[in-house]
This record gives structure tokens, C-alpha cells and sequence, in this order.
């Protein structure tokens, strides 16, 4: 018992030891963990707990294999460090987490001193969860255009021949029985047009030829100010922060215009409440994003526009579908405005996504630059 009792207040003087020792890491919101001679954890500060999520004394019972989905590997590299072979090294490290995603971060390990060899810190590779997001987007949206090609042409036919039979029965109708009987070949006709009109409108995409030229983005964010303007020229304020020095791309400068006009427009009707009261503002955003990775491509340069609207944010329900087809936040919105916005950015090599929240709506398109 009484070795128990030292073995104890052994494991807390050290403890409180290296409190004392990492003290200036306690407020740091890098994650930073310690280990010890022995290669295991000895020291995690807050930030490392949060990442983690666990406790520093539960982190200290674990290993680099069980935090890390290649931890051997990491612990090669503490290895390395405690034997003084190299000053830092930096790498990119999946870290497991129970009961969620894992999670990409950028590991750094810095070798120390005899009492606590090895420093490891742990940022969380934005980029790379930034490039395995709009990696399912576009396995999504190639998905989506298959499925809607197929649809719609499966609808087409026989909308086709629904409408030509209701067309014919109204012909063969008795003179008497035309007048109260025709109100009901109507609907079916009516009907059949509308749903016509609604497969066109999912094909478009695919039967409209690609129209390649110079593209200045301020000219197509004007000619969508001016059209956003005209239908709502009271209460809305359309906001202009370019980057004039963004130079022209190659690219369809109508599918631009629809894009942003699409985007633009979903914003205007959410921010109905705030134009009511004068208080609607839409904000386009233009910037150059260096060092891009587009479609596992990298690029130098890249467009960065920004469509940013201070509305009551998108539902959270529909957020992660909201580019799906079909799929309206808004009562009586067809689904396809943003579904066509997607398809017409990655035609030009680009992605689109979305971050929302109440009182603020920030759309981002992303296309290569020359």
C-alpha cells in the first residue's frame, strides 16, 4: 500500500512538474502533445485535449498506433527525433477519432532535450479536408447528371404520348359532352407541358453548347447587379468589393452570368423580410486565390468570388443537399437554380461552395486563371 501511495505522489510531482515546465503552452490553441524517454505521452496542453478529445491522463495511457491511423510510422519518427538524427520534420497524419470522422492533420516533431525529447504539434490540414470535400461534390455531381439525363429522357417519351392521346380524345368527344369534359383533357395537357418544361430545364446543361471567350467577372457581376436591381429596386443594396486587377479567362461568359445571376437571385428572395424593412444587402466579392486545388488539379491562380447576402441563413436540413437537384429551401422554387450553378462552374474547371449561418449567406466560386 504504501508503494502505491509513493508510486502516487510520484506520478503527481511529475505531473506537476511538467505543468510547470509546458506552462506557456497551456494558452497556445496549437495542439501540442510531449513524450517522454520511453516514447509514450507524457504531456498534452488544452488545445491537444480538445483535438483529441480526451483528457491529458487518459492521453498519457494511449500510443502514437492508437491515436493515429499510421502511427507506427509516426512513432518511427519520434524515434529518430529522441536519437537527435534531425532538428523538425513535417508530415500529414490521419488522426482517429471514436465515434466520428477521421481527421487530416499536419504533424509537426521537433526534437528537445534529455527530460522531454520530442514536441509533436497537430494543425488541422484544411487544405486536404478542403480537397476530399470537393472530391465527393464532384463524384456527387457527376452522379446527379447521369441520374437526371437518364430521367429525363425516360420522362420525355411518354410525356409526349400522354399529351398526344389527351389531344386526340378531346377531338373524339361528343359535341355535348365537349364542354363540361374538355376542362379535363386541358388539365392532363397543361400538365404534361409544365412537366416538358421541367425536363428541359434539367437538360439545358447537357444540350447547350460550351461558348468559349474572354470573360471579365466584373462585367458579368454588373450585368447581374443591374438585373437583381431592376426586380428589386427598393430596400436591396448590392455592395461592389473587386479586385481590379484580376485579369480576363477563357470562359462561357452566359453560363457566368446564369451562374451568378442564380446565386445572386436565391439570395434577394431569402433577404424578402430585410427588404421590406430597407435593411437587404448582397455583397460581390472578387479576389485572386493563389496555390489552388481544383478537381486534383493544382493552379497558380484562381478566380475568388464571393456572393454574400446578410439573409436568415440556408435551413440547416437541406445544407448538405442544397446543390442536389429538385432540392428548395424556398416554397415553390424549383430545385435547379443552384443545381445548374454547380454544373456550369465545374464546366469551367471550378468549384462552388457555401458556408451559412443566420444574418450571413457567403457563396464562393473558385475557377482557374490563366
Amino acid at each position: 500500500m504504501q508503494k502505491k501511495i509513493s508510486a502516487a505522489n510520484s506520478a503527481k510531482a511529475l505531473s506537476g512538474e511538467l505543468q510547470q515546465r509546458f506552462a506557456g503552452l497551456e494558452l497556445l490553441a496549437l495542439a501540442v502533445l510531449a513524450l517522454g524517454e520511453d516514447g509514450k505521452i507524457c504531456y498534452a496542453n488544452p488545445a491537444a485535449e480538445d483535438m483529441l478529445e480526451s483528457s491529458a491522463r487518459v492521453l498519457r495511457q494511449l500510443s502514437l498506433p492508437e491515436l493515429f491511423a499510421n502511427g507506427a510510422q509516426l512513432e518511427e519518427i519520434c524515434r529518430q527525433a529522441r536519437l537527435q538524427l534531425f532538428a523538425d520534420m513535417r508530415q500529414d497524419f490521419t488522426l482517429l477519432r471514436q465515434g466520428k470522422a477521421a481527421l487530416h492533420v499536419h504533424v509537426t516533431v521537433t526534437a528537445q532535450d534529455s527530460q522531454t525529447p520530442v514536441l509533436i504539434e497537430l494543425r488541422e490540414n484544411v487544405q486536404q479536408i478542403r480537397q476530399d470535400r470537393e472530391e465527393r461534390m464532384l463524384d456527387q455531381s457527376q452522379a446527379n447528371k447521369e441520374l437526371i439525363r437518364n430521367l429525363a429522357h425516360e420522362i420525355k417519351n411518354p410525356l409526349g404520348g400522354i399529351r398526344g392521346a389527351a389531344q386526340l380524345l378531346e377531338l373524339e368527344l361528343p359535341e355535348r359532352q365537349l364542354k363540361e369534359l374538355r376542362e379535363y383533357t386541358q388539365v392532363i395537357i397543361k400538365e404534361a407541358d409544365r412537366l416538358q418544361t421541367l425536363v428541359d430545364r434539367l437538360l439545358a446543361p447537357h444540350k447547350r453548347p460550351h461558348i468559349v471567350g474572354d470573360v471579365n467577372i466584373h462585367e458579368v457581376c454588373e450585368r447581374v447587379r443591374s438585373l437583381i436591381l431592376a426586380e428589386f429596386p427598393f430596400g436591396l443594396e448590392i455592395k461592389r468589393d473587386y479586385d481590379l486587377s484580376i485579369p480576363e479567362f477563357r470562359g462561357d461568359q452566359e453560363q457566368l452570368i446564369q451562374t451568378v445571376l442564380n446565386i445572386a437571385h436565391n439570395g434577394a428572395q431569402a433577404l424578402s423580410e430585410r427588404i421590406a424593412q430597407g435593411e437587404g444587402v448582397l455583397i460581390f466579392k472578387t479576389r485572386v486565390a493563389r496555390q489552388v486545388t481544383l478537381a486534383k488539379q493544382r493552379y497558380k491562380l484562381a478566380l475568388d468570388l464571393h456572393i454574400i447576402d446578410n439573409g436568415p441563413g440556408i435551413p440547416e436540413h437541406i445544407r448538405d443537399r442544397m446543390f442536389f437537384p429538385l432540392v428548395s429551401g424556398r416554397e415553390g422554387g424549383s430545385g435547379l437554380g443552384l443545381t445548374l450553378a454547380q454544373t456550369f462552374v465545374q464546366q469551367h474547371q471550378g468549384s462552388i461552395e457555401c458556408e451559412s449561418e443566420p444574418g450571413r449567406t457567403d457563396f464562393r466560386i473558385l475557377i482557374p486563371l490563366p
